[in-house]
Parts: structure tokens; sequence; C-alpha cells
């Protein structure tokens, strides 16, 4: 019910913003998207985002935010994703695949958040597989690659690269072990 009430308006607010979507997407609550002038945000068919503080029992801290913050900035959704409360900052590109899930409260950032400052590095890329899952609170760091169908648990924060087929947690994330054969191929068949 809460998607019915609030997919019109939140799309008509993103595109107003010049956020461009591949289909039909559902959404409980608003979001917040921003596009700098000359940056994209493309949303692929079919994602879900979860905006409502009480609509994900884990609870959400505020609602979903995309925003990428230079010229030629790009946040790129692949279809069927969902996100809680999730903010994805991008100052150069985020790219996420197919069915990414995000739980609630996920951060991701391809920045330092203040490139003004002399301490920040520079900006570096960041692309999520398909069929990766991030668990509750994980932070996902500048320059970092998740390769397809991992999983990373609730409260990790990843630095490195992730490789494809494996489930990773902690701070900073590390692999603990491969994920079967038997539940890839079911993954993959989405």
């Amino acid at each position: 019910m809460l998607y019915l009430i609030y997919t019109f308006p939140a799309l008509l607010r993103a595109w107003l913003s010049g956020v461009s979507f591949k289909g039909l997407c559902y959404f409980a609550g608003l979001p917040y998207m921003t596009r700098k002038n000359g940056s994209t945000i493309s949303i692929g068919k079919g994602c879900r985002f979860m905006s409502k503080s009480w609509g994900n029992l884990i609870g959400l801290n505020h609602q979903c935010i995309l925003a990428t913050t230079e010229k030629d900035a790009r946040i790129v959704i692949g279809n069927n994703c969902s996100f809680s409360g999730v903010s994805v900052r991008c100052y150069k590109e985020i790219i996420l695949g197919n069915n990414v899930r995000c739980g609630a409260n996920v951060l991701i950032m391809d920045g330092d958040g203040h490139l003004d400052d002399p301490r920040s590095g520079k900006s570096k890329p960041v692309h999520i597989g398909d069929n990766v899952w991030l668990g509750t609170d994980v932070k996902v760091m500048k320059g970092v690659t998740i390769g397809a169908n991992s999983l990373i648990g609730a409260g990790s924060i990843v630095t490195k690269d992730i490789p494809a087929n494996v489930i990773a947690v902690g701070s900073p994330c590390r692999v603990i072990r491969s994920i079967d054969e038997e539940t890839i191929k079911k993954l993959e068949q989405k």
C-alpha cells in the first residue's frame, strides 16, 4: 500500500531533478535525489526505495539519498535493486549491478566527503556486481569493487576489493568463506 501512495510523487520529484529511469520503480516515502549539472543518475527498472523510518523493522536513520556532487559524476543502478534508507554520494562513478540488495542505513561513497580539505585523497570509482547483498549499516568506501553474488555482513566497512561469490564481514571487511555452487546458480537464475 505504501508504494501506491508514494511512487508517483517520488518519480515526479526525481524526474524534475534530472534522474532517469529505465522503467517503473517503487517508493515508500520520498527519497532525496540531487544531481549536479552535467552529472547523471540512471536507475534500472523494478527498483524499490524504502524511505519511511517505520517501513523497515530494523529502523531507518533517514530517507534514501542519491547525490552527485561533481559535474561529470555518474550513478548507475541496475534492475531490481532494493534500498532502505541508503545513502549514495558520488563524486566520480558508482555503478551497481542488477538485483543488488542494500539493508538499512547502508552508505556508499566514492570520495572522502570534503574535496577542499588537503587531507582528502582523490575520488575513486565504486563498482558493485550483480546479486550483491549489503547488510544493514555496511559502509562501502572509495575505490572498492565487490564481485557478483557476494554478501557483506552487517556493520562491515569495505575498504578493499571483495571477490565474487564470497561472504565477507568486519571492519575492515574480510572474506570468511565462499558461497556454494548451488546458491550461486539460484542467484544467477533471478
